[in-house]
């Protein structure tokens, strides 16, 4: 699966970094990590503020790797501009921002490299400045923005034609069969009238796509419920019945659907989910060889379509 137009070929699912050092110690992280390895999964996702107080996820991903030899097979992608202190995207910030990532990770360059939010009050044009010193410095591979809206992006896009600089090939934001209207309304055009694809996070709405919130169901604990359990309003237990249906008819898990249908939308690159277990993962795993028909992806859409 590529990115956009980059030479970055990766698995079909990206693994999710934010519960290692979290909701996930470090040896429970090396086990999910093992096991996302051993199904073919070579593409992982974190940040310098995933973990406790930041840095924890980079860190176990960084021993991990070191651990495994596996470096080399392995795409990575983290982000700067949203740890606290650090919460900016100016020059000296990305600086430091990769200088620490790359230290924590303990490699020598980074495959994706994103701004990790936008920041209205450092110029355009000195961000991508600095994100474009480090990909001619063979520090980082390629960039990407997260949290973005789409005139910001354009804008972006703009500055780093007009100039000269390295351009961002993928955006990652919220997408998901409960939460479509965002980014449907405001960034899909955008990503794909200008040749980028997306990443979605949140794939799983914080979990409420793997099934496990009911309506009459017990308490789940987690740190996310209470606005994974959000989505039992709405048309949510409708979208869950039909990825039950979906589910059921393809022996396969309701989270493996959920992906399956993102992964089909026109601008998706690769969906991006968690796990803190391996249990959770391997709920995950089926969707990597789940094809749904395409009578399946026209009812959910028609189902998870919001107003």
């Amino acid at each position: 699966m590529k990115i956009g137009t980059s030479d970055l070929d990766v698995s079909p699912l990206c693994l999710g970094g934010n519960p290692f050092g979290w909701t996930a110690d470090e040896e429970t992280s090396f086990a999910v990590l093992d096991a996302y390895a051993e199904a073919g999964g070579d593409f992982i996702d974190t940040a310098d503020r995933y973990g406790l107080s930041g840095g924890e996820s980079e860190t176990i991903i960084g021993r991990w790797l070191r651990a495994r030899g596996n470096r080399d097979r392995m795409v990575i992608a983290t982000k700067v501009g949203a740890l606290p202190g650090m919460g900016n995207l100016a020059p000296a910030t990305i600086q430091r921002g990769v200088e620490g990532s790359l230290r924590r990770l303990g490699i020598d360059h980074i495959d994706l490299y994103y701004a990790h939010q936008d920041d209205p009050r450092t110029p355009i044009v000195d961000t991508l400045t600095a994100f474009d010193a480090l990909v001619r410095a063979g520090t980082v591979r390629h960039l990407a923005v997260s949290n973005f809206t789409a005139n910001r992006l354009r804008a972006s896009l703009t500055i780093s034609a007009r100039e000269g600089l390295a351009a961002y090939i993928a955006v990652q934001q919220e997408y998901n069969l409960v939460q479509r209207k965002d980014y449907e309304r405001d960034m899909a055009s955008t990503v794909a009238e200008t040749g980028l694809c997306c990443l979605p996070y949140v794939a799983l709405a914080r979990g409420f796509l793997t099934g496990k919130y009911r309506p009459d169901g017990p308490e789940v604990d987690s740190p996310r419920a209470d606005r994974a359990r959000a989505h039992l309003n709405g048309n949510g237990p409708k979208v869950l019945a039909v990825l039950d249906k979906v589910a059921a008819a393809h022996h396969s898990t309701v989270a493996a659907v959920a992906l399956a249908w993102l992964a089909e939308q026109p601008t998706v690159a690769t969906p991006l989910a968690g796990a803190r277990t391996p249990a959770q993962l391997a709920d995950l795993l089926p969707f990597l060889t789940l094809r749904l028909a395409a009578d399946e992806i026209a009812l959910l859409n028609q189902t998870s379509a919001q107003p």
